[in-house]
């Protein structure tokens, strides 16, 4: 089988628009320790069965989120809000790694001769740092945060903004992502999706609304695991 832009829904595409968190980046565990060490030193109680519902919100809507629960005093929601971001620009430096795939994928992109863009639902000052701790920054054409939109993903905003941002219509756009949440924003923005889910969440079926479900990124180049939506 020949992959090309052309094997998706029989269109043919004209940009890649990715997420970042999870999907270029392993950052999932950085972001729990940051927001474990900040949280935790304001009282609250950061237990596994609440954290697992912010995994998917942006870092103002986590601060919105914990506040509720626990609240505290001696420092505003917009000073804990920054303090995270810092914590986890400094581990993003330190110990941020790609995840499989990624290079890969991006040159099999420039193959195919898309434009290539990025939505994620991170603040914007860390877009660079990890493009640039990855050496991926030169592939893109157009970055977009939900910080700069009125609602994060599940919104389709932050895909709609990159995709305007490319001069490219949203129909004519591949999304990659590896969550849910992000999923239904592609989906709502009317792109057609490819899903690399996380490993315990694979056989999960609300990831049966995806295009495209794939095991890595890499898995996309060597035509290897790929689960067509039928």
């Amino acid at each position: 089988m020949k992959l090309s832009g052309e094997c998706f829904c029989g269109e043919i595409k004209q940009a890649a628009i990715f997420d970042m968190d999870g999907l270029l980046i392993d950052s999932e565990p950085l972001w729990q320790q940051a927001e474990l060490q900040i949280f935790s030193s304001l009282g609250v109680n950061v237990s596994p069965e609440l954290a697992a519902k912010t995994a998917a919100m942006t870092t103002r809507d986590v601060t919105r989120f914990w506040y509720r629960h626990f609240p505290w005093s001696g420092k505003t929601l917009e000073q804990v809000e920054l303090a995270v971001i810092d914590r986890v620009e400094a581990l993003m430096i330190e110990t941020g790694t790609a995840m499989d795939g990624v290079v890969e994928v991006l040159q099999w992109c420039q193959k195919q001769q898309f434009k290539i863009g990025l939505s994620s639902n991170s603040p914007a000052r860390l877009i660079p740092v990890v493009l640039n701790k990855l050496g991926i920054a030169d592939y893109f054409h157009a970055v977009s945060s939900a910080e700069h939109e009125a609602q994060g993903k599940p919104h389709p905003a932050v895909y709609l903004s990159t995709a305007k941002k490319l001069k490219v219509a949203p129909e004519h756009c591949i999304a990659f992502e590896d969550s849910y949440s992000g999923l239904l924003a592609a989906k709502k923005a009317n792109m057609q999706t490819v899903v690399v889910p996380a490993s315990a969440e694979f056989m999960d079926e609300k990831f049966a609304i995806s295009g495209l479900k794939l095991r890595s990124l890499s898995a996309l180049v060597r035509h290897e695991n790929l689960y067509f939506k039928t």
